[in-house]
């Protein structure tokens, strides 16, 4: 099968996931097509023509089987744009959706992207979603915005959306489950936040958390670490100059090894995110043994048991819930009855390729039957 793999902002995520997919489907022959994640507004508004009309346009031409695309891809113009593709089997993968970033993130506050990501949905032949959260949010935020337009809207567009959609996770790759935990029932609680340096992973409730757990005179250490930007929250600093007594790594790590040593390393690993669509970090934490501690709101409690969530209407109810939870942890640790993380070994590689490659099957088979 001859697949065209579009990322049309290749941030971390989505090369992690298209990375897996090309080598877990090595019996297709992909050719992978990427732009840089930079420039959010003009490369999800202007992606299709960069490439429908740019250097690699031959690259487009050729016949495919399939079209995989990531959300971020303006498909429908693609597809206008390229009448070889018009007829090529498409799938869209969200590993977002523009509906569901927080309301104070003011490089999403367009509708534009979310006009672009709804066409590129109406276009495609199947949208795959990473969770059940992701693709509820995302029609929830097409019917929400669909209600406030103001004339000749079609009807049933939601439940057109809905019926040719499915939830395949972003697999983890096996090194991630080859644990060689490090951690015993000695001395402090030992803590990972591995999440991008940015406002949306939820620093000021990390913040409000490592306060009250020092209120709380809890024991414990914790690695900060994930990419970097040169812009980053202002907390950031203040946990810096606060708890340097308690923190061990901080900072982007950026050997492979030393990032898996410090997930093996760790007790528990955090999450104080305001979005995450399926949280990869965290996972990848949960697979090297790390007890989740996650807010019990966007995909988490799909993920995992709500056991492992904190709950609160407000940041400091949030935090409060989230301190009570290390401390009864860093109490367990302390009498040598730390429980072991939950296995999520059905979110591997090995457990989800035949979903993959079974949609893919399916869909080029459309292309077939319409050729007979």
């Amino acid at each position: 099968m001859r697949i065209l793999l579009l990322s049309a902002y290749d941030a971390h995520s989505h090369r992690y996931w298209h990375q897996g997919l090309i080598k877990h489907c090595d019996d297709h022959d992909f050719t992978l097509m990427t732009l840089p994640p930079r420039y959010f507004s003009w490369r999800i508004r202007g992606n299709s023509m960069s490439w429908a009309f740019g250097k690699d346009r031959a690259l487009l031409t050729q016949p495919y089987d399939l079209v995989i695309a990531t959300s971020m891809t303006d498909l429908a113009s693609l597809r206008g744009f390229l009448p070889e593709l018009a007829s090529t089997p498409t799938l869209l993968y969200f590993h977002e959706n523009q509906f569901a970033y927080p309301e104070t993130n003011n490089a999403h506050a367009s509708v534009e992207p979310m006009m672009v990501t709804l066409y590129a949905a109406l276009a495609a032949d199947h949208l795959a979603f990473n969770t059940d959260y992701n693709r509820h949010t995302f029609l929830t935020g097409v019917d929400r915005l669909l209600h406030k337009l103001p004339d000749h809207v079609p009807v049933n567009l939601v439940e057109q959306l809905r019926q040719k959609s499915s939830v395949i996770p972003v697999p983890l790759p096996a090194h991630c489950f080859t644990s060689n935990r490090e951690h015993n029932n000695q001395g402090a609680l030992r803590m990972v936040w591995n999440h991008r340096w940015e406002y949306d992973k939820g620093p000021d409730l990390l913040l409000a958390i490592l306060n009250t757990l020092e209120s709380m005179r809890v024991d414990y250490i914790i690695d900060i670490v994930g990419q970097q930007f040169r812009q980053q929250p202002s907390a950031f600093k203040v946990i810096k100059d606060k708890f340097a007594h308690r923190i061990d790594r901080y900072g982007y790590l950026t050997h492979a090894d030393a990032y898996r040593q410090c997930l093996n390393q760790a007790d528990v690993v955090l999450s104080t995110a305001d979005h995450d669509f399926q949280g990869i970090a965290v996972l990848e934490g949960v697979a090297a043994g790390a007890i989740p501690v996650v807010p019990n709101r966007l995909a988490y409690p799909e993920l995992l048991d709500t056991t492992y969530c904190y709950t609160g209407t407000t940041q400091k109810e949030e935090a409060k819930a989230a301190a009570i939870r290390i401390a009864e942890l860093a109490q367990l640790k302390q009498s040598k009855q730390l429980p072991t993380a939950p296995d999520i070994s059905h979110l591997s590689w090995d457990q989800i390729q035949h979903q993959y490659c079974s949609l893919m099957a399916d869909l080029t088979a459309i292309k077939k039957h319409l050729h007979q």
